[in-house]
């Protein structure tokens, strides 16, 4: 059989996906990687417990916030980290990415299985390519408070059922299969207990219903299955659950995991001061807005989400007839309605609790990928190319504030200007729309992390010498939000870290209502130093020359007020977006 070159098309796929998973990876380690808020506060948990030197319980200073998190992710950053030996956000990432990457090698298995023989590279490299570029698994897929590896976990057994029911041709005409049997609904229960151990034990109750759903639409209608398939699925969930309440077999203070976990955590998110259908028409968390998740989950990708859903629900009428939609289609079809449904219930709903449903909606996107209107694509361009320029500009003003090298302010220009040309690429060739939207949100990406780059790496922070000065003295820090001042151990290692600003559920604030510059005198009065942030670029520290300037670097604001960005300022980035902070003793 002679060999087949790939065509050029096909080279293009795989060059997007290769470089959207090396995107990954790059700057994995800086502080300004896109991420939760809270990240920070299970680093600390994981910092902690490591340094008890026990893997429960689970250690915290942070007020309420010990047991608020399954122990299986903090257990994964102590391995990670060596259990404090090799430190890093790297390290502690890095697991995370190798979740992302195993589900998306997964996703685009199952797509190019699923395609067209024609066709079968090119949609498994736009189901990876997809699934990498929803703002969910860049944003949860690749940094340490992750989504990756629950949904890795809780995808398992809607792989296999989908292996079971994989066409033996190119075909999608409905074929018989077997279903799951004892031992598999065993290996499901596993996973789905591995799954809630690190998120919640509520994800058992998606997971399972899914699976439910998932095995009685692909398989033949017949009483006896539907009575074999509700007994295996509740199995499973008895075994995912059982697994999960280890955690109190295993935890020597049962009774605080139950107070701040099931009950503040879990349950408090099923209650309301509102009644119930008052609170899901118009509280804080409307019903209908989680209608939107999946196209929120999309990010850049949104508009093109919000296209496939209204083509799917455009074609509802049809694609219910048993005789339209293959069995493996339907497994998918389950698989994002039931986790959509199960957590438009609770009273407060996000986008990020389907998640581990979004691998199902890169593989349906990529089969219907040339169904798609092209208007979807070219509003996205239309998106991109703004945040690109705006990222290009960022990056020009951090190299007229020295802050990045001549070179970096290139390379970062050069790839905002790959991405818009390949936006209008996408505009002046119709079949080329939808490739150029993909391109032009992975240039986003990665002139953000290109961007960010110079004041992430190890030389922007403080040298080894301020490092080993600062070793075991106490320093405050400023915190902005709940945990932040946890990264300062990656910039101070073994320095005495202690906030003194207060936000949600940290102790209290010192001094607060002091003007800035007493504020300042009396921290140096009480620690051996102190980081202060510096709101103007041109003044220097206030306390000088009564304090000692030991080093200094660049902030980046994430945090602005009201009326602090606007429209006259939104070009001089340098006026609202960059602090300078500074390391300061009390002189001597």
């Amino acid at each position: 059989m002679p060999n087949k070159s790939l065509a050029p098309v096909d080279i293009a796929w795989l060059a997007l996906v290769f470089i959207a998973s090396t995107l990954y990876l790059l700057g994995l380690g800086g502080g300004y990687a896109p991420t939760n808020g809270d990240e920070m506060v299970y680093i600390h948990i994981a910092r902690m417990t490591a340094e008890s030197g026990q893997w429960l319980p689970l250690q915290s200073e942070l007020v309420g916030t010990r047991n608020t998190k399954p122990p299986l992710l903090i257990w994964q950053a102590m391995v990670a980290g060596n259990w404090g030996q090799t430190w890093s956000l790297f390290a502690l990432r890095l697991p995370s990415v190798a979740y992302t990457f195993c589900t998306t090698a997964l996703l685009a298995f199952f797509a190019y299985r699923l395609a067209d023989d024609r066709r079968k590279l090119r949609t498994a490299c736009i189901a990876a390519a997809l699934y990498l570029l929803f703002f969910s698994t860049f944003r949860y897929g690749r940094v340490y408070l992750t989504s990756a590896p629950e949904t890795f976990w809780l995808a398992l057994p809607m792989w296999w059922l989908l292996w079971l029911r994989l066409p033996s041709t190119g075909s999608l005409t409905p074929a018989t299969g077997p279903t799951p049997g004892p031992l598999a609904y065993t290996l499901f229960g596993i996973a789905m207990g591995l799954g809630a151990a690190y998120k919640s034990f509520a994800l058992v109750a998606p997971a399972a219903a899914a699976l439910w759903c998932a095995v009685l639409l692909s398989t033949p209608w017949s009483w006896r299955t539907a009575v074999r398939t509700t007994l295996g699925a509740g199995w499973s969930t008895l075994l995912g659950v059982g697994i999960f309440a280890l955690w109190f077999v295993l935890d020597p203070d049962p009774a605080s995991v139950w107070q701040e976990f099931v009950v503040a955590e879990n349950a408090g998110k099923m209650s309301s001061s509102m009644g119930y259908w008052q609170a899901a028409l118009s509280g804080p968390y409307p019903m209908w807005t989680q209608l939107l998740a999946y196209p929120s989950n999309g990010g850049l990708l949104a508009l093109p989400v919000l296209g496939f859903c209204l083509l799917a629900l455009r074609h509802t009428g049809t694609l219910l007839q048993p005789a339209r939609l293959s069995p493996a289609l339907w497994i998918l079809l389950a698989w994002v309605v039931v986790w959509l449904v199960v957590f438009t219930i609770p009273n407060q709903r996000s986008e990020r609790y389907v998640i581990p449903a979004m691998p199902a909606v890169a593989i349906a996107m990529a089969l219907v990928w040339d169904r798609l209107p092209r208007l979807w694509f070219w509003l996205t361009l239309l998106i991109t190319v703004p945040a690109l320029v705006m990222l290009g500009r960022i990056s020009w003003v951090m190299g007229t504030l020295q802050m990045a090298s001549p070179t970096e302010v290139a390379i970062t220009l050069i790839a905002a200007c790959a991405g818009t040309a390949g936006a209008i690429a996408g505009f002046c060739r119709k079949s080329w729309a939808a490739y150029a939207s993909l391109v032009a949100v992975l240039a986003v990406y990665g002139c953000f992390t290109l961007m960010v780059q110079p004041i992430s790496k190890d030389e922007a922070g403080y040298s080894p010498a301020i490092e080993a000065q600062m070793t075991g003295q106490r320093v405050a820090v400023p915190n902005g939000f709940t945990g932040q001042y946890e990264r300062y151990h990656f910039q101070l290692h073994g320095a005495r870290i202690t906030p003194y600003d207060a936000e949600g559920r940290n102790t209290g604030a010192l001094y607060p209502e002091m003007p800035p510059k007493e504020r300042l005198a009396r921290l140096l009065n009480e620690f051996d130093a102190v980081i202060w942030l510096q709101e103007d670029l041109k003044e220097p520290p206030s306390c000088l020359p009564q304090c000692t300037l030991l080093a200094q670097r660049w902030h980046v604001k994430s945090r602005h007020k009201d009326g602090e960005v606007t429209l006259d300022n939104l070009w001089q980035v340098q006026d609202w977006l960059f602090r300078r902070e500074w390391l300061l003793t009390a002189a001597r």
